[in-house]
């Protein structure tokens, strides 16, 4: 894959703005097409939150990405999206908003920098213009009118009470020509000084050119100031990005939300944290050089076979420096480093408020840090590093203060996750991520750990338990959190009085007044145990207190284990297909020979495109039409916005043959040659324009919807002669020549990649309770109807009477979760998967009553899959709770 092209999780949220931009056109309601495309795309829908001070049918979204998904490209991605889809216009205006001037900065160079894949995905839009606010203030309306242009640039400059904020709201010769011939419509949306002028201003520019707002690291931007500034540029839409979005003061419309699972599996992160708790300075930093140098030899030894160069970095974690106290602060650790531990002084770098080495690195080295050139190993900080700062070489985090928690390495644990080049290495030892904190309480360093991925790099809690895990096999069995699923027996010792239990203790602590009990209800750490027994009134007592609690982490723990947990490797066998006498794997239809030639189908509008057309003609873009109480007309936010553009980017006047060639140029079909496109959309167009009620002059103003109609059109001639060719080549005679099921190719559960967009809680589930112990992963992905959680637990009993070994919640479209079978248009994902006990595979779909009906796809190619593979895997798909189909195979 070019590193240009989006990877499979990044296509699917491009795939879920895209049609998050289309549903607010067809249906004209932002509000609307939320609702109902969340429930499409997640099985639930989720309610429409309105930005303060917008109207509630402005698109507004988020896109929640973790630390090392690529947010910067999939914002660069989306903004040719913005404009086919949402704006339907050639050009637009981009205000790019980010938190510092660091990452205004690094945001700018990126999109400049011709060869640059964020630049590359920027392109995808057509003739684009980047600049920053400094240069927006003069920006030329032909610059406008002729490229989309997108203004890098922070919040805070935008203030009014800040004095470049205050510049953007003040008038500019420079910007007098974009004023001329305005419509009345226009001149009225325009802001106003407080003597009631309109100013010249760029802010009322970005007013009249209705710019779409991308807000970086959003849950920056929650301000009631922040908001105002928005409201102030009249925008077309939001896209926030960020991994940690607001759910709960101002919640953010999240539209689609990345798993670290799915980063893992994409190969964009090191997974898991391997975690070792050292209470001693000296030797905590000693082991972290010593993993330092093993992972070294590791990179060397596969540069020699063709690797990319790697040097993998150290970043440490000092204590601030404290008058008349002794701390390992910076120049501390960077002495231990340099005497004790032998490290050369040229491969130790220091930043921190005071000393500034990395700047120095980057003015040094044209790759930074990262320059095959620079020998840094070693870079010690404080707090943070710079915002913005950034290297996948960082393997190893050190965290050496005394008072070590989750809130500090937080900012610094998104630091070490990131992988080279985004493309696994070959050793799995380079595929991790490693942390080394000084403490003797690993449970605790775990959790808080744990903790720092959800705050500070975006996981989702339900992933996290899965990413921290022991580098020493001794302190392994002291992370409870890091299980999928613990049996504990609670454990209770008699004492003379209630002992002094603390607030964070109170849900893993009873105490029974009566019978002057304490019963320990989940496992103590030693830590926990010493701050509820540090209060007894003897040794005794004491010594009861941490005898009962040893035993909650040892004798009182039932150990369970998943089937991946324990090694296993859940392995299906995929269909394949001979291609020029070669086995390929079978999952995209496209690859099938068929006869595709536009000219054996007719060149007119359909009823639908008319429909579609007429509509159009009468409310532009879509949207609502309502009558106030005082019984005006009120048009939506859609039509506006269309209106608004029309006024901006006017519509330039072509010819019938100049207009066929634009429709031509900018269909999406590749698979046609520019002669066939151009005779087909020619004599659609003449068909069209023949049509009483319809012009050449409506047409140019149409140019949009019309280029998405030919290309419905035309994708669903394509997609008919592939069905013809799908059912020929699957189902016709001979089809064992052409078709395969084999062990050649098989689709492999991933341990780390199963990430559920919803979660099976027992506590919460509408469909019912179940203590699920046989399923392959400690998640389970949740159910769509109360009939398939019944299916899932009647699985779960075979496994647990030993008549199915294992099963898996298949999941839809999540990559290392998502077993499919390709069908003619889109694929088939079943419901579960099971593992049975002499090594074959049986799979299992539920339709209710109503979806048997429409599923007679997928049982042709279930059943066809189960055929072929020669008695290795069986199908079946169960409909009115007929379990007896699910013996019926095991037989």
């Amino acid at each position: 894959m070019s590193s240009f092209a989006p990877k499979e999780y990044q296509g699917r949220v491009l795939e879920s703005v895209r049609k998050y931009f289309e549903a607010c056109n067809s249906l004209g309601n932002a509000n609307t097409a939320f609702y109902q495309l969340t429930g499409e795309l997640w099985g639930r829908h989720q309610p429409f939150n309105p930005l303060p001070g917008f109207s509630r049918d402005m698109p507004y979204f988020c896109l929640r990405v973790p630390t090392g998904g690529g947010k910067t490209f999939l914002a660069a991605r989306s903004v040719a999206l913005v404009n086919t889809h949402l704006l339907r216009s050639e050009h637009s205006v981009v205000l790019w908003l980010v938190p510092s001037d660091a990452i205004r900065e690094q945001t700018l160079k990126a999109l400049r920098q011709l060869n640059h894949p964020y630049r590359h995905a920027l392109k995808q839009a057509g003739a684009i213009t980047v600049i920053d606010l400094d240069e927006a203030k003069s920006i030329t309306r032909a610059t406008l009118d002729t490229s989309t242009v997108v203004i890098v640039s922070t919040v805070q400059a935008f203030r009014r009470d800040k004095t470049d904020g205050l510049k953007v709201y003040q008038s500019s010769g420079a910007l007098m020509q974009h004023f001329d011939g305005l419509a009345s419509a226009q001149r009225e949306n325009l802001l106003r000084d407080e003597d009631g002028t309109t100013p010249y201003s760029l802010a009322n520019v970005l007013r009249l050119r209705r710019p779409f707002l991308i807000v970086d690291e959003a849950h920056n931007a929650r301000t009631d100031i922040s908001f105002a500034t928005f409201e102030r540029f009249n925008p077309s839409g939001v896209m926030e990005l960020t991994a940690t979005p607001d759910t709960e003061k101002v919640p953010s419309n999240v539209l689609h939300s990345v798993g670290a699972a799915e980063l893992k599996t994409a190969q964009m992160i090191k997974l898991p944290v391997l975690l070792e708790a050292e209470p001693d300075w000296q030797q905590c930093l000693a082991d972290a050089i010593a993993r330092r140098d093993e992972l070294q030899k590791l990179a060397d030894d596969e540069h020699r076979k063709g690797a990319p160069y790697l040097r993998p970095l150290v970043l440490i974690q000092s204590e601030p420096r404290r008058q008349g106290m002794e701390t390992l602060d910076a120049e501390r650790v960077k002495k231990e480093l340099a005497e004790n531990q032998r490290i050369p002084p040229d491969e130790i770098v220091v930043a921190t408020g005071e000393e500034r080495g990395l700047e120095a690195i980057d003015a040094k080295y044209p790759l930074g840090i990262a320059d095959p050139g620079c020998p840094v190993k070693f870079v010690i900080t404080q707090k943070a590093l710079a915002e913005g700062w950034d290297c996948p070489f960082a393997y190893i985090l050190v965290g050496l203060s005394a008072q070590q928690s989750g809130t500090a390495v937080e900012q610094l644990i998104g630091r070490v996750l990131r992988q080279p080049d985004a493309k696994a290495r070959s050793t799995a030892a380079l595929n991790q991520s490693y942390a080394f904190i000084r403490s003797n309480d690993f449970a605790r360093v775990a959790n808080e750990l744990r903790d720092g991925l959800v705050r500070g790099a975006g996981f989702e809690r339900k992933d996290v338990n899965q990413f921290v895990a022991a580098q020493k096999p001794g302190q392994a069995g002291m992370d409870f959190g890091g299980r999928a699923k613990i049996v504990f027996k609670q454990v209770a010792v008699a004492l003379p009085k209630k002992p002094a239990i603390p607030d964070a203790l109170k849900d893993k602590v009873l105490w029974d007044k009566g019978s002057k009990t304490l019963t320990i209800t989940a496992p103590l750490s030693e830590t926990e145990a010493e701050e509820i027994a540090q209060a007894a009134p003897d040794a005794a007592v004491r010594g009861a207190i941490l005898q009962a609690a040893e035993a909650s982490r040892t004798t009182a723990i039932e150990p369970f284990q998943t089937p991946a947990e324990t090694g296993e490797r859940l392995r299906v066998p995929q269909l394949a297909l001979y291609q020029q006498g070669e086995l390929q794997l079978f999952d995209d239809a496209e690859v099938l020979e068929y006869p595709w030639a536009l000219s054996d189908y007719q060149a007119a509008p359909t009823a639908d495109d008319l429909s579609a057309l007429g509509l159009a003609s009468r409310v532009a873009g879509g949207g609502t039409i309502d009558v106030s109480a005082e019984g005006q007309v009120k048009v939506g936010f859609l039509p506006d916005l269309q209106r608004d553009l029309g006024l901006s980017y006017m519509p330039e006047h072509w010819d019938e043959t100049r207009l066929a060639a634009w429709l031509c140029r900018n269909l999406l079909e590749p698979s046609l040659t520019h002669a066939s496109k151009q005779a087909f959309v020619s004599a659609w167009l003449r068909a069209l324009l023949d049509t009483e009620g319809f012009n050449l002059a409506r047409a140019n103003q149409l140019k949009f919807t019309l280029r998405k109609l030919l290309d419905e059109n035309i994708r669903r001639l394509r997609r008919d002669a592939v069905k013809r060719a799908y059912q020929q080549a699957l189902f016709g005679e001979g089809r064992e020549q052409r078709v395969s099921v084999s062990d050649k190719f098989l689709f492999e559960f991933d341990p780390q990649g199963y990430a559920p967009s919803r979660d099976y809680d027992p506590r919460k589930s509408e469909y019912g309770s179940w203590d699920f112990r046989k399923h392959f992963h400690g998640r389970i992905g949740d159910f769509d109807s109360k009939e398939e959680f019944e299916c899932a637990v009647q699985l779960d009993m075979l496994a647990q009477a030993g008549r199915i070994r294992y099963w898996v919640r298949n999941l839809v479209n999540r990559g290392g979760g998502s077993f499919h079978l390709q069908k003619a248009t889109g694929r088939f994902y079943p419901d579960f998967v099971c593992a049975l006990n002499d090594g074959k595979i049986l799979v299992v779909e539920y339709k209710g009553a109503q979806g048997w009906t429409d599923a007679q796809d997928d049982r042709e190619i279930g059943g066809l899959w189960a055929e072929l593979s020669g008695g290795t895997c069986r199908f079946a798909m169960v409909r009115n709770r007929q379990w007896g189909d699910i013996e019926g195979k095991l037989a």
